[in-house]
């Protein structure tokens, strides 16, 4: 199911069947499937809807022009607006996960190392130096990561102090906004930082929160 505005189209979900995971972008969703194809709805005249020869696919990810799935044999697949290298994920292998930002895209090697290609302006991409990641996520432009300590890293735009998560521990997941950065605690309550101009970060009263299955 999908609610919100559908100027796009991108709601219009409702003849999706066995989906098992869904991913939402700037004006667009995407639908794996558990044969692990992949649907798209909503905007796609830049091609990042063009998703239909994906196969064994078992991740996806929305960024706001460029849409990335991960591959069953750790490769990676990127289509949509490309001026900034986001989709220049060819020859990347071993992979566990991906997330697509604005104009960046990541790959989570499974040796806990992190890639990155496109818009190298903001700080985005300079991850080179992670290493023992688990988990990660993009936003517009700014990359978080969570390690195998518990700890939070963060790369890009802090303009808004969404990379202020130095202070982070026993994190099991994190999520990244445009400008803002959501990091779940093994207790189950969620840490926040950034922009929180309409309550995005009011999760203080946020208990029992579990990573979705």
């Amino acid at each position: 199911m999908a609610t919100g505005w559908n100027d796009d189209g991108q709601c219009d979900v409702l003849g999706w069947r066995n989906v098992i995971a869904v991913a939402a972008g700037w004006r667009r969703t995407l639908g794996l499937l558990d044969d692990g194809t992949v649907r798209a709805a909503g905007r796609g005249s830049e091609g990042q809807c063009d998703v239909a020869p994906w196969s064994d696919v078992i991740g996806v990810s929305c960024g706001d022009w460029h849409s990335v799935a991960l591959r069953a044999d750790g490769t990676a697949l990127a289509v949509g607006v490309n001026r900034r290298r986001q989709c220049a994920v060819e020859g990347w292998h071993d992979l566990a996960a991906v997330a697509a930002g604005y104009m960046h895209t990541l790959g989570l090697r499974r040796d806990g190392r992190v890639l990155a290609t496109g818009a190298r302006t903001t700080g985005a991409c300079d991850v080179n130096n992670w290493e023992n990641i688990v988990q990660l996520d993009a936003g517009s432009y700014h990359s978080v990561a969570v390690t195998a300590h518990g700890t939070a890293l963060a790369a890009g735009d802090n303009s808004h102090g969404q990379c202020g998560v130095t202070r982070w521990e026993g994190i099991v997941a994190v999520a990244a906004g445009s400008t803002h950065t959501l990091g779940l605690r093994v207790d189950g309550t969620v840490l926040s930082t950034g922009n929180n101009a309409d309550g995005q970060c009011t999760t203080n009263a946020w208990t029992g929160v579990q990573i979705g299955r």
